[in-house]
């Protein structure tokens, strides 16, 4: 490995031990085994870097979503019992990614103390919502289109939002995929009985 990789495997160590905010160049350089000027020539800044581990975590964390990677979908895209199969996939995945997700929610809380961070990060969930929709649809990720990824992607990226933080604050009672798609039945059986 180069500098670039040693320095992003790096980053990602010390996120996962001490968060964004409690990172600093100089840990990042005693984890990566670089020096501080690695990091502006590979990155520009420490905060870019820290965006690039920050992103490279997420994407760890959803490859184990997809069926490339090990999870089997069974049911046709589109139905119900899709809807519980990748909702089961992901919750399954909670315990192994518990530090990502902590990291994810130390972000979105900062207000405007990373405002350049914050710009970055929400052309990343651009992707993540697109992702999110190749995945419940059952197609590769290239053939989703904007006004798909817009819609579909962002109630099902306010949905993975929600269930997280369920997840991370008490497992014992959060929402399961059985009752996430049970409640996603009622409300479409309902629809136009009004």
């Amino acid at each position: 490995m180069g500098h670039r990789e040693d320095l992003l495997e790096g980053a990602k160590r010390c996120l996962l031990q001490k968060g964004f905010l409690r990172t600093t160049a100089r840990d990042i350089v005693k984890e990566s085994g670089t020096n501080l000027a690695s990091i502006g020539y590979h990155y520009g800044s420490k905060d870019a870097l820290l965006v690039q581990a920050y992103v490279s975590l997420i994407e760890s964390v959803g490859e184990r979503f997809d069926p490339a990677f090990g999870a089997e979908f069974s049911r046709p895209a589109g139905s119900l019992e899709r809807f519980q199969e990748v909702w089961t996939t992901i919750i399954r995945t909670v315990p192994e990614s518990r530090a990502v997700w902590l990291l994810s929610f130390e972000l979105m809380f900062q207000d405007d103390r990373l405002g350049d961070v914050r710009k970055l990060l929400a052309e990343a969930q651009k992707e993540g919502r697109s992702g999110l929709v190749a995945l419940f649809a059952g197609i590769p990720e290239a053939d989703v289109d904007d006004e798909a990824a817009e819609t579909q992607g962002r109630f099902y990226m306010t949905l993975l939002n929600g269930l997280m933080v369920q997840w991370l604050f008490d497992p014992d009672s959060a929402t399961t995929a059985e009752q996430l798609t049970e409640g996603l039945r009622r409300v479409l059986d309902g629809v136009g009985k009004s």
